[in-house]
């Protein structure tokens, strides 16, 4: 999906890490290159009309505030201006003042730009490359920037070429930050297919006049899915919209993300900065539409405190879900070396009631979740959950090596608390991990990409459609669920007698216990009839540790059994083996 034009541009723009060289480390590049990227794009869709706020101004001095501050918006057909008499490229023009002006510059854009810039702290990075310790390198790095082959108005480049150019920027700021590179966004096709889930059978929002809908991401990096989200819906409905919100703990990907917005004519405020898992900037808040791509294999121990706290207030708050049985078996949370379904607990939290028109989330995660935690556990309570509450509508398989990240095996979870009436009681399992195309050349550890439009519209379709195929299995919710429970066998003394203590009842062997899942969907005495008697007929099930769980084998249940090569083949192949050994080892030492 990354072609050659935004590869270039990208290429163009990293080309200031030249300039910087020696005044700032490679892992410091980012600093300055990410900031200027967004100043430079702000520049651009503000040049056509920068004669003209000006005029604006001039001739509204007296205007109070508020009115100017409509007027320049309207001036500038954006929800942001600057009131400088410089443009970007007009600094230039005054090399002996430039800190000076371009600090002006800046501080003359529309509080909107200012809140987001902010993040970056660019000032200082101003007054390092003005040092004359540094080189005094501050007017060839705006000369960079300012490059004519360095166009990035939206008539040249579209918003979602911006959104990867941006990406592109931020893969190689964290590869030499010697971090996980694309750790803050994902690959724009997936993106896509998750939108597509999300929007597929929602007749309200496809076919509707002028509905207005909230689409929340909780882990929301540059803002990729809730743009694509909005460029998706444009194509398929113009009078529906949505009313984008997101929260992002890295300071400069919400930059982006709010600048990105900001473009768009969206609210940048309703894009927040903040630790998601213990500081929740829209508590109490639910949404239409939940999409993200969370963290996983991250570590909450900075966050644990405060998860606890909240944890306390059950339902009222996001992690009560973990202990919704109150079995009081088990750990209470998942574990503290992976935080993604703290993630998956706050989409659930944040989905509206039914009778305020329902949700539909569309999650991303790695196989744990599927299966990971015992009976009575914390995250098998928090699946237990949505099975008995039939909120799983899908989940699908993706490709290896489609993120950037990671090669492994990943999944998008889609949940709907209103399912159309012939999925209630059932979950479909798609396996789209062979609806891919080879990339011609890596991206980090992205090495292939679905295809867009046809491999998204073909896995939509499978979802739309419903059916059991080869890619596509639909199962009970009963089906996922099991009760755990605790098989005794009685103490036998040396003579083979059952021991039996002074009340008569039985002594339990404690070094012959053990436990069996029985399926929810099997009738219990008769599993037990059948599958344990059998075999151990004085078997005593103890019936006060029974514990439902629920657990996910999703590669199970698409295995696919291959014939084992005939006995005679392999030894056929090992003997042409042992004859060709034979005959390097004369050509080397000789007869001898």
């Amino acid at each position: 999906m990354i072609n050659g034009k935004i590869q270039n541009n990208a290429n163009l723009i990293w080309s200031i890490a030249d300039v910087l060289t020696g005044a700032y480390k490679p892992h410091e590049y980012g600093k300055v290159i990410l900031p200027l990227t967004v100043i430079k794009r702000f520049d651009c869709i503000l040049e056509p009309t920068h004669e003209q706020v000006l005029e604006k101004l001039s001739k509204n001095a007296s205007m109070s505030p508020s009115n100017l501050d409509v007027l320049l918006k309207r001036t500038t057909k954006h929800q942001f201006y600057n009131t400088s008499k410089y443009t970007f490229k007009t600094l230039l023009e005054d090399a002996p003042d430039l800190k000076a002006n371009l600090l002006q510059y800046l501080e003359s854009f529309s509080p909107e730009v200012q809140g987001i810039l902010k993040y970056y702290e660019f000032n200082t990075q101003i007054e390092k490359m003005a040092n004359p310790d540094n080189g005094n390198i501050l007017f060839a790095v705006l000369e960079k920037i300012n490059d004519s082959k360095i166009d990035l108005h939206p008539n040249k480049i579209s918003n979602i070429e911006m959104g990867y150019i941006f990406e592109e920027l931020i893969r190689r700021f964290s590869e030499s930050y010697a971090e996980e590179a694309g750790q803050h966004y994902t690959p724009r096709e997936v993106i896509k297919l998750m939108v597509n889930l999300l929007f597929s059978d929602d007749d309200e929002i496809l076919s509707g006049d002028s509905k207005i809908k909230t689409i929340y991401d909780p882990a929301c990096g540059t803002g990729g899915m809730l743009t694509v989200a909005t460029e998706t819906l444009a194509e398929l409905n113009t009078s529906s919209r949505l009313e984008l919100f997101g929260q992002e703990l890295n300071e400069e990907t919400v930059a982006i993300a709010k600048s990105d917005v900001l473009i768009k004519g969206f609210k940048s405020e309703n894009i927040r900065h903040g630790n998601t898992l213990s500081n929740d900037t829209f508590k109490g808040s639910s949404f239409d539409y939940i999409i993200s791509n969370p963290p996983f294999g991250r570590e909450w121990k900075k966050e644990k405190d405060a998860v606890i706290e909240e944890y306390k207030d059950g339902f009222a708050g996001r992690f009560g879900i973990y202990n919704a049985y109150n079995t009081g078996k088990g750990d209470k949370f998942p574990d503290v070396s992976d935080s993604q379904t703290l993630f998956l607990a706050t989409a659930i939290s944040k989905m509206k009631d039914i009778k305020d028109g329902g949700s539909r989330v569309a999650i991303i995660h790695n196989g744990s979740p599927l299966f990971s935690g015992d009976a009575g556990s914390a995250v098998s309570n928090l699946r237990r959950y949505l099975f008995e509450n039939d909120l799983i509508e899908a989940i699908v398989q993706l490709p290896n090596d489609i993120f950037y990240n990671t090669g492994i095996t990943v999944y998008i979870w889609v949940l709907s608390n209103k399912k159309p009436l012939i999925k209630k009681g059932k979950v479909q399992l798609i396996d789209a991990s062979n609806f891919y195309e080879k990339l011609r050349k890596n991206l980090g550890n992205k090495r292939v990409e679905i295809s867009d439009p046809d491999q998204i519209n073909a896995i939509t379709k499978v979802f739309a459609e419903f059916k059991t195929s080869e890619i596509s299995k639909i199962f009970n919710n009963i089906d996922f669920g099991y009760i755990k429970t605790t098989i005794n066998q009685p103490l036998r003394n040396e003579k083979g007698q059952i021991v039996r203590n002074k009340k008569g009842l039985t002594e339990i062997d404690k070094e012959k216990t053990d436990t069996e899942n029985i399926p929810l969907s099997r009738d219990f005495d008769e599993y037990i009839k059948n599958e344990i008697l059998v075999y151990t007929p004085d078997a005593v099930i103890d019936h006060s540790k029974d514990i439902i769980g629920y657990d996910i084998p999703f590669t199970r249940h698409f295995y696919k059994f291959t014939q084992p090569r005939d006995s005679s083949e392999i030894y056929a192949e090992i003997k042409e083996l042992e004859q060709e050994e034979e005959f390097l080892m004369k050509e080397l030492f000789g007869n001898e």
